[in-house]
């Protein structure tokens, strides 16, 4: 796909780390520029990267192609990568202007802060149609809200479809990998769960390489939302008013063959409204990008529709159950504790996913005055105070040392102790936790 790819081809022949491209010559580069038509269908980085090649500039022996993968088994590898510089390291005259507009805007100095909020929490959601050997997992429309319950159901089950780098339809992520992760998952499952119930995000999928299982989309999808969200008001963003204007509609369970098939877990996706009103913004037809089976799959093909529902409940259970197992639900917080027992088994102390006093167990206003709450707003501020107890500890060693007076004296270490020492007292006092309240707290137990 010469020239498809603008970036890449820009990042690739400026140099970078790179695997599973082909090595090329000198002689490839020569034959790759004598044809002309397809020649010119590269972007002009990668034509000046091979012309230099081709006319013998340089030492090394071999370059690559955005378009020449490796050679694996007789075919293209589909799995080529390469590490890309950070856009604001590699184009900081553009990040230079883009903070000075950011700062404009607000009638911002220089020398006070930017901050700049997330807005919006958009996750990729990669689908695959079935193959040999492969379940499909195609049920999505192209754009899903998800309540908070059906949202962490996606996160625990770091469910992901076939791609190029996996086998199959299953659970991917760095949270279902160890190296990356000593930590029990649950821990950061707790972290977030707080993030999202106490700052109100709405939980936002984009679909990915395939919607339903005859349509085939790759990235463009996941390119899109951003710039569709972008030029929308936050009033706009809101779910709440996208589902009372219409623009989105709660998928419901349905029967097939007598057999329950669970795709409310699916939660609400977008609709021909949405389509019209918002993505109407960037594309002057938008109902030629986003047909009727792409907003509603099951109209493709409804069998392939159900088993990828059953793909997605499988794993839902598969994965809680591990939580189960190996003992790590008794260190969740209620709400996670009570989703990942529905998960595995249907219901928990009663109450089933669809439950009023289950969902409301995920809203602000449960969470804020819980035990369970306070408790981690507890050893949040024990924690501070542990640190600053040793800090002060720490200090009095270094000044106690003779040799450190002068270096103490430099650093201003008296002063740092009596600053630190106020720390300690205050996060001492139990009214330390109250002025935590709305942050994440601290896990408490570890084991």
């Amino acid at each position: 796909h010469r020239g498809y790819d603008k970036q890449a081809e820009a990042d690739i022949a400026g140099g970078a780390f790179l695997s599973n491209f082909a090595p090329l010559t000198r002689e490839d580069a020569r034959a790759i520029a004598d044809d002309a038509v397809a020649f010119s269908k590269f972007t002009r980085p990668m034509q000046g990267l091979i012309r230099t090649v081709a006319d013998g500039e340089g030492d090394a022996p071999f370059f690559v192609s955005s378009a020449h993968p490796r050679i694996v088994n007789g075919a293209p590898s589909k799995n080529p990568r390469y590490l890309q510089v950070r856009p604001d390291i590699a184009r900081p005259q553009e990040t230079a202007v883009a903070e000075m507009a950011a700062r404009l805007h607000r009638r911002l100095p220089m020398d006070a802060p930017l901050r700049l909020p997330v807005d919006v929490v958009a996750a990729g959601r990669r689908n695959n149609a079935a193959e040999p050997g492969v379940p499909p997992l195609c049920c999505y429309a192209p754009l899903h809200f998800m309540e908070r319950p059906e949202l962490f159901m996606e996160f625990i089950s770091s469910m992901t479809g076939k791609s190029p780098s996996t086998t199959g339809a299953g659970s991917e992520g760095a949270m279902t990998k160890g190296p990356f992760n000593a930590l029990a998952s649950v821990v950061d499952l707790n972290a977030a769960f707080l993030s999202f119930a106490l700052t109100g995000y709405d939980g936002w999928l984009s679909s990915a390489g395939v919607i339903g299982p005859n349509v085939r989309v790759d990235h463009d999808i996941s390119l899109l939302v951003p710039e569709v969200f972008s030029r929308m008001t936050p009033e706009e963003r809101s779910a709440t008013n996208l589902i009372a204007e219409g623009a989105l509609e709660r998928v419901e369970d349905f029967e097939l063959d007598g057999e329950l098939i669970e795709a409310s877990r699916l939660g609400y996706r977008m609709t021909e409204r949405f389509q019209s009103k918002y993505f109407g913004r960037i594309f002057m037809h938008p109902h030629v990008v986003f047909s009727e089976n792409m907003l509603r799959p099951e109209l493709q093909d409804e069998e392939a529709y159900a088993e990828s529902v059953r793909t997605i409940v499988t794993t839902h259970q598969r994965v809680a159950q591990s939580y189960i197992d190996d003992g790590t639900i008794a260190l969740a917080v209620p709400p996670v504790k009570a989703l990942l027992e529905i998960m595995a088994t249907g219901e928990s102390d009663g109450m089933t996913l669809h439950d009023p006093a289950f969902r409301a167990m995920f809203t602000r206003e449960q969470i804020l005055p819980s035990d369970w709450y306070r408790d981690r707003l507890k050893a949040q501020a024990a924690s501070i105070a542990l640190h600053a107890e040793r800090t002060v500890g720490s200090m009095k060693r270094f000044i106690g040392e003779p040799t450190n007076v002068l270096a103490a004296e430099r650093l201003g270490i008296t002063e740092r102790i009596v600053s630190m020492q106020s720390t300690l007292a205050h996060y001492s006092s139990d009214e330390a936790a109250d002025e935590l309240s709305g942050t994440l707290g601290r896990q408490v137990n570890w084991r």
